[in-house]
C-alpha cells in the first residue's frame, strides 16, 4: 500500500508536456500565418466588392408603326448591321411618294419661271428697240420744230404748218416717254420673275429636304444590330404597335467586358494604372484570370447615386467611401464567353512584384 502511494506521488510530480507543445505549435503557426499575411498584403490590395461590367446597347424604335417581322431570338448572337426587326413601311412609302411628287411639281415651276424670264427678256429687247426708235423720231421732230420756228418768224411758212410741227413734237415726246415706261416695266417684270424663280428654287430645296427626310424615316423601319453581340431583354412581338423611342431589346457587345472594382479610398495609395490584377470569378472558382488596372473613376460611387450624401447637413458620421476602378480582362475568347456582366468577382491588385 505504501508502495502504491509512492508511485502515485511520482506520477503527479511528472510535468504535463502536451499542452505546452500544442501551444507552441499554435504560436509558431500563428506567427507563420501572420508573416505570410503581412508579406501578402504588403504586395497586394484585395476587394470582393467587384463585378463584371460590359457595354450594353439598348435598341430603340426611331419611328412608330406595327412590327412586320422579327429576325432574331432572345439571347442570340448577332453581327453588326444585321437586320433584326422590320416595321410596316407602307405609310412611309406613301409619304415618300408624296414628297417626290411635290419635288417634281416644284421642279416644273422652275421651268415655267425660266420660260417667263426668256419671254420677258425678249419683251425687254423689243421695248428697248422701241425706245431707240422713239428717240430717233423725237430727235427729228425737235429739229423740224426748230426749223419751223425760225421760218414762221419771217413768214416763210404758215402758222398752221408751225402748229403741226409743234404737235408732231409733242406726240414724239409722248411716244418716247411711253416707250421708256414700257421698257422699264419690262425690266422690272424680268427682275420680279427672277426673284420669284429664286423663291421657287428655295422651294425646290425644301422639297428635296422633304424627300431626304421621308427616305430617312423609311430607312428607320428597318432596325439593324448596332454592334456584334448577344441580344437580351427582347420586348417586342410581331404585330405589336411600337412608338418612337420605345426600347425593343438590348445587345451586349462582344469584347466589351471589363471589371469594376470598388476599392476603399484608404486602399488607393499604392494602386497605379497598368498594375497586374488576379481575378477570381465566384461562378467559376477554379478559373484563374488576369487583368490590368486601366483607370479610376473621377468621383466616388456615392456621388453618382440618385441622392448623393451631403455632409454639410445633419449629424456627420465619417464613412469610408469607395472609388470604382476599371480593370481590363486579359483572357482568351473561350474564357470571355463564360463571363457575363453582373457576375461577382474577387480582385487582387499586385502593387509590388
Amino acid at each position: 500500500m505504501a508502495q502504491q502511494e509512492v508511485q502515485e506521488q511520482e506520477v503527479k510530480k511528472k510535468p504535463n508536456r502536451v499542452i505546452p507543445i500544442i501551444l507552441g505549435v499554435l504560436l509558431i503557426g500563428g506567427i507563420i500565418f501572420g508573416i505570410k499575411e503581412y508579406i501578402y498584403y504588403s504586395k497586394h490590395v484585395d476587394t470582393d466588392d467587384a463585378q463584371i461590367d460590359g457595354d450594353i446597347s439598348p435598341v430603340v424604335a426611331r419611328v412608330g408603326g406595327y412590327v412586320d417581322s422579327i429576325m432574331f431570338e432572345d439571347n442570340q448572337h448577332v453581327n453588326k448591321g444585321q437586320l433584326l426587326v422590320k416595321i410596316d413601311d407602307r405609310d412611309y412609302k406613301v409619304k415618300l411618294e408624296q414628297a417626290l411628287a411635290a419635288q417634281k411639281g416644284a421642279g416644273a415651276s422652275i421651268g415655267v419661271g425660266q420660260a417667263q424670264i426668256y419671254q420677258n427678256a425678249a419683251a425687254s429687247a423689243s421695248a428697248k428697240a422701241q425706245v431707240t426708235s422713239a428717240a430717233a423720231r423725237l430727235d427729228k421732230t425737235q429739229k423740224d420744230y426748230q426749223r419751223y420756228a425760225n421760218l414762221v418768224k419771217d413768214g416763210s411758212i404758215t402758222q398752221q404748218q408751225f402748229d403741226q410741227a409743234r404737235a408732231d413734237l409733242q406726240v414724239a415726246q409722248a411716244n418716247y416717254q411711253a416707250a421708256k415706261d414700257q421698257y422699264n416695266a419690262a425690266v422690272q417684270q424680268t427682275g420680279a420673275v427672277r426673284n420669284q424663280l429664286k423663291v421657287t428654287t428655295t422651294g425646290v430645296d425644301q422639297r428635296q429636304a422633304d424627300v431626304d427626310y421621308a427616305k430617312l424615316q423609311l430607312s428607320y423601319t428597318h432596325i439593324y444590330a448596332p454592334s456584334s453581340g448577344v441580344t437580351s431583354k427582347k420586348s417586342v412581338q410581331v404585330g405589336q404597335l411600337v412608338q418612337p423611342g420605345q426600347t425593343l431589346f438590348s445587345v451586349v457587345n462582344d469584347n466589351s467586358l471589363y471589371i469594376t472594382a470598388n476599392f476603399k479610398e484608404t486602399q488607393l495609395e499604392d494602386i497605379r494604372n497598368g498594375q497586374k490584377v488576379d481575378v477570381e470569378v465566384d461562378a467559376y472558382p477554379d478559373l484563374k484570370i488576369e487583368g490590368t488596372v486601366y483607370n479610376f473613376s473621377p468621383a466616388t460611387g456615392a456621388k453618382f447615386s440618385l441622392l448623393p450624401p451631403d455632409n454639410a447637413t445633419g449629424n456627420f458620421v465619417k464613412v469610408v467611401q469607395r472609388v470604382p476602378v476599371k480593370i481590363k480582362i486579359n483572357a482568351n475568347k473561350d474564357v470571355m464567353d463564360k463571363l457575363r456582366p453582373g457576375m461577382s468577382v474577387n480582385v487582387s491588385v499586385i502593387t509590388k512584384e
